[in-house]
């Protein structure tokens, strides 16, 4: 399941987010993780989650995203959610791009996804909530 949180840049996505995350971690019986662009929510984001820079691995563009998620889930089964802040930053701001990515992601079975994107609703294609939820 792949859910997105939508607005533009000071709209409350990143908060909500953390927010969803912390939540995450309490019901979660396995492990959350958050990827996020640099390292703004050390002090936000409980401890119990896995925080990851993408900035740390080099991760640039959606095929590179990709990689990184897979390899979370490769490298961990126990992974119940995967939250990503910021992801027209660490992809592009392509949106068929976006589309191709999510589209991957959503053949990744047991794992909720939610992502944060920085545009307005009807800047985005229509092909991007056949594939996900907004919250």
């Amino acid at each position: 399941m792949i859910k997105l949180i939508i607005g533009k840049k000071g709209s409350g996505k990143t908060k909500k987010l953390v927010d969803m995350v912390n939540e995450a971690t309490q019901k979660s019986l396995g492990n959350v993780v958050c990827i996020e662009k640099g390292d703004t929510l050390t002090y936000s984001v409980t401890h119990k989650a896995r925080l990851i820079d993408s900035e740390d691995y080099g991760i640039s563009g959606y095929n590179e995203y990709y990689g990184m998620v897979c390899g979370i889930k490769a490298g961990n089964h126990d992974v119940t959610h995967i939250f990503g802040d910021a992801t027209l930053r660490i992809g592009t701001r392509n949106y068929d791009e976006l589309v191709t990515f999510l589209e991957r992601i959503a053949k990744i079975e047991d794992i909720e996804f939610l992502f944060t994107i920085s545009a307005d609703k009807e800047e985005l294609p229509k092909k991007l909530f056949d594939i996900a939820e907004i919250c």
